[in-house]
């Protein structure tokens, strides 16, 4: 057996041999064409993983659809989140590994599953012998999310290009002093915290596969696991009158959001519009996501050579 092979990780990584007919999805414009400027594309081809490079008009779930009809064994895609999730969710339900080039602007996903933030060409290391977990994916009315969706002042926030900028603590206090100000009325939003409390109108709803971290994780990252099977739910309702303010933080494996009216919302990061009841979901250890060797070592996983 192969020293690789031989190796143990934390953190439920187990080594797996290299994919034997991987296939890239590259969208050649996210991250302002960081894939295009490496070459990635190339790169790909001389590592025996087929690029498939997104043109305007192309619908992503019938090139996945095409790609696995060939026999991929292996799903990645080098862009946003919002296309990493369409992947992930296509490579969930046929059970096949995902993985993760961080293509995108933030690279929120990958800064959360330990993949290098800057290592664009270094991740595609995952199509051969790699490290393999698995972890949780989010849905919400059937769409999947890898990692929030957002409902309310943050949910029509994501049409604006800064929001990415901002970190939890800087989301909440932005989306506080917005609730506080003059701005648009918050949608009639309408859900039961993990209390039995009712909450309607509240400022911002936020739903993320698995918690964010309140205080700094223990590794680089806000969420510091991914597989614990629970929805992370962080609510600040609308104020009754400055300057008081309310703030919720739960976890659960549900949750069920009603309105009025159709909900404008973020669905990792992309602007999108919801028809209630809103039903929130967690499909625990649904994803086999592949990881390089280099990368779960830098994100603080140890590892050791058992005893034969």
């Amino acid at each position: 057996m192969s020293a690789q092979r031989r190796l143990a990780f934390s953190g439920g990584f187990v080594p797996v041999e290299p994919a034997r007919r991987p296939v890239l999805f590259i969208n050649p414009t996210s991250g302002g064409g960081k894939a295009q400027r490496a070459g990635l594309a190339d790169l790909a081809r001389e590592r025996g993983i087929e690029p498939v490079t997104l043109a305007p008009g192309d619908e992503l779930e019938t090139l996945i659809q095409g790609a696995v009809a060939d026999g991929a064994d292996a799903l990645g895609v080098a862009g946003g989140d919002g296309s990493l999730a369409v992947v992930a969710s296509a490579a969930a339900g046929r059970r096949i590994p995902f993985v993760c080039v961080p293509a995108g602007t933030r690279n929120h996903f990958a800064r959360d599953v330990g993949v290098d933030p800057n290592d664009l060409i270094g991740a595609l290391d995952a199509f051969g012998a790699a490290l393999e977990r698995t972890i949780d994916l989010g849905y919400v009315n059937g769409r999947p999310f890898l990692n929030n969706v957002s409902l309310g002042i943050y949910g029509d926030a994501v049409q604006r290009g800064d929001y990415r900028d901002a970190k939890l603590r800087a989301l909440l206090e932005t989306a506080e002093e917005e609730a506080l100000g003059s701005g648009s009325a918050p949608p009639d939003v309408r859900l039961v915290d993990d209390r039995g409390r009712e909450h309607r109108s509240p400022a911002v709803v936020l739903v993320s596969n698995n918690p964010y971290a309140l205080a700094r994780p223990r590794v680089r990252g806000a969420r510091p696991g991914l597989d614990g099977g629970r929805l992370g739910i962080v609510l600040i309702d609308a104020p009754a009158g400055p300057p008081h303010r309310a703030a919720r933080a739960w976890s659960a494996r549900s949750l069920s959001v009603d309105a009025g009216g159709t909900v404008p919302a973020g669905v990792d990061g992309e602007a999108v519009t919801l028809s209630p009841p809103l039903r929130f979901t967690i499909h625990p250890k649904a994803l086999r996501v592949r990881i390089a060797p280099r990368h779960v070592r830098q994100h603080g996983f140890p590892s050791h050579e058992p005893s034969a």
